[in-house]
């Protein structure tokens, strides 16, 4: 039977949907891409904003028509969305035969068996628990680069988000299964490890009684075959001299950091729950840069959140301009239900959300582009990615950059070189976010 698997979300879900991907193959079911070909559709859905909360519906309206017509025989709902709204979808989609919440993804087998027998399959775990599946993983990234979830859940409760009541408490995952983890990905040809949590500057801290972090990457740095390890969702109030040391000691680690701050304005991060004042960002921000000069920052910014004053956001502006962030990404504010901002009076209105969010990411572009410029003649390592079809050359990434969030480097070449292959390349030139480079004499790592 063929099996049509759509995720959405944050690669943290996506992580998930490998998990669920290889307990299916495990079982002998055959993928799809095509929904006209699908026996049994499992879509992993997310909730965190509301344009994802609709993409999710949507995905599952357009599935369930096929499902009306009896070609599919079963009809699958994982993830934030069914964790949260379990008792809608099962009232409103008469069509969806199976529900999983966040933490019964290693139940995926169960729901397929129960869903085609013609029995709703409805299971919610307890969200202190967390799955242990020995299936490998399917990796769906092209098997050169691959995500490793550290920990699952959030005990921070920003009074914006949702994810503590649908993910649950933070819980590490164990070092030792991280690792061997890690070595199966190793094995399959994974060349650089991201590590991801809701955050991962706190990972053991529950489990070991210490933050573990600089631990667990001096362990995945021995791991023959890595070569690159890179380090997404780091609150800045969580980083540590360790950490900056470990980083700047061990060659594997990118220079590069992701430090989600949202706002500048004491009063904005205060009433948003955070824990760190402008000073303190700037000063987390300079100590980095002083300490790790090439380290490439990205962080992301929250912008016409309840009370925001046309001053506040004005400040934000500035706090930009200073900071220089190499990468910068800004969410419109959105209110989700059951969140303590979503009761916050002075709702800010969508039209002046969108505008003020096009203003930090208008300067932004000025930003991103002055440093892209500013690496023309530097020579930098590559990790190919693919070819541009029809011309001699190829597309990969920098040490600056993540995967489906950052830029791309731009290889021209008439040498033969595969996805994964790391590459010398000089940056010959800048075009929006993206560079343009040419092999170095010595191009082959």
């Amino acid at each position: 039977m063929k099996i049509l698997f759509i995720s959405l979300g944050c690669d943290k879900n996506l992580v998930d949907t490998e998990v669920m991907l290889g307990l299916l193959a495990s079982r002998g079911y055959e993928m799809t891409d095509d929904e006209r070909e699908a026996d049994i559709i499992v879509i992993n859905t997310c909730c965190f904003i509301h344009d994802a909360k609709q993409e999710s519906v949507d995905n599952i309206l357009e599935m369930a028509e096929y499902r009306k017509t009896g070609n599919v025989k079963a009809l699958i709902v994982t993830g934030c969305l069914a964790e949260r709204y379990r008792q809608e979808i099962i009232d409103e989609i008469p069509e969806v035969d199976a529900v999983l919440g966040t933490t019964a993804y290693d139940k995926i087998l169960d729901a397929v068996d129960e869903a085609l027998k013609g029995q709703h399959f409805l299971r919610m775990e307890d969200l202190q628990a967390l799955p242990v599946v020995r299936t490998e993983r399917q990796v769906t990234t092209g098997g050169h680069f691959a995500y490793l979830k550290i920990a699952e859940g959030c005990d921070k409760h920003c009074t914006y988000c949702i994810i503590p009541k649908i993910r649950g408490c933070y819980r590490s995952v164990p070092m030792e299964r991280l690792i061997k983890e890690a070595e199966k990905l190793a094995g399959q040809g994974v060349k650089e490890l991201i590590l991801v949590a809701q955050e991962t500057t706190i990972y053991g801290k529950d489990i070991y009684g210490e933050k573990s972090l600089p631990k667990l990457l001096r362990e995945l740095c021995k791991i023959s075959g890595i070569r690159w390890i890179r380090i997404l969702y780091c609150y800045p109030e969580e980083i540590t001299d360790e950490l900056i040391q470990v980083m700047k000691e061990e060659p594997k680690i990118c220079h590069y950091l992701d430090l989600p701050i949202q706002h500048a304005s004491d009063e904005i991060l205060k009433r948003m729950g955070r824990r760190t004042s402008k000073q303190e960002l700037i000063d987390i921000v300079g100590k980095l840069r002083k300490e790790i000069p090439d380290i490439c920052l990205r962080t992301t910014l929250i912008t016409g959140f309840p009370g925001e004053t046309e001053e506040q956001h004005k400040e934000l502006v500035e706090f930009v301009d200073e900071m220089e962030f190499d990468r910068l990404g800004v969410f419109t504010y959105s209110p989700e239900e059951d969140t303590p901002a979503a009761e916050m009076p002075n709702q800010i209105d969508e039209e002046v959300r969108q505008e003020r969010q096009a203003e930090l990411m208008e300067l932004q572009q000025e930003i991103a582009f002055d440093v892209a410029e500013n690496m023309i003649g530097r020579e930098m390592l590559v990790m190919i990615e693919g070819k541009v079809a029809d011309e001699a050359a190829y597309v990969g990434r920098t040490y600056r950059d993540a995967p489906n969030v950052d830029g791309l480097i731009f290889v021209e070449s008439s040498e033969l070189l595969m996805s994964g292959d790391f590459a010398r390349v000089t940056v010959t030139g800048a075009q929006d976010y993206d560079l343009i480079g040419g092999l170095t004499d010595e191009f082959t790592e």
